[in-house]
């Protein structure tokens, strides 16, 4: 499959670029991962878990490397939202595989649940990657989108990290169960939404 094809190249130039280039390549990756590249953090950061379990890098950095570059990705895609605005990346969206359909997702993603929609979707497949577009176009508070941007990606750096090292030498099989990962993690979206809203109704007020 050309699909496949694709994905094994894509996998090679991540790997060579980490290896040649250690933090800084993990950084420059995630970068263009937030900012609309097509390049999978789902084999970035494994990847890079895996060389931590070697002992060749440090879950620090690596962590870091990975929340950093999503945070500068996210705001790069913000800034192209909120200054060239819809109709540009309408335009030139195609080029970097960004479609309408994408967008429009995105869009109502994030009119559905606001502000909060720019840390959320840092924890969902897909939707992570565009969502930083129509909090752009709305021009969303830049300090907040960057806190909930940073903190969701840190999350999300972190986990596959996890995964990786605890893969080992079996990282690329992340590839195999995404599926049951991606829905392990809307679960634990999920119920920690529901635990929030449970807590925040039985608090009582405070009269003060």
């Amino acid at each position: 499959m050309v699909t496949a094809e694709i994905l094994g190249n894509l996998t090679n130039f991540i790997i060579q670029t980490i290896s040649n280039s250690g933090y800084m390549g993990i950084f420059l990756l995630m970068v263009a991962e937030s900012a609309l590249i097509p390049i999978p953090s789902e084999v970035i950061m494994p990847f890079s878990g895996y060389l931590v379990s070697t002992g060749k890098f440090n879950v620090v950095f690596v962590i870091i490397a990975g929340s950093i570059g999503n945070l500068v990705g996210g705001l790069i895609a913000y800034f192209v939202g909120s200054y060239l605005g819809r109709g540009f990346i309408l335009k030139y969206g195609k080029y970097v595989l960004l479609k309408k359909s994408h967008l429009e997702f995105a869009e109502s993603y994030f009119k559905k649940y606001g502000d909060r929609s720019t840390f959320i979707s840092r924890l969902l497949p897909a939707i992570r990657t565009y969502v930083s577009l129509p909090a752009g176009v709305a021009k969303m508070n830049l300090k907040k989108f960057a806190v909930f941007t940073l903190v969701g990606s840190i999350i999300w750096s972190t986990a596959l990290t996890y995964v990786g090292i605890a893969l080992g030498e079996e990282w690329n099989s992340i590839r195999k169960y995404s599926n049951y990962f991606d829905a392990i993690v809307v679960i634990v979206i999920i119920i920690a939404i529901i635990v929030y809203w449970k807590k925040k109704k039985t608090t009582p007020a405070d009269d003060s």
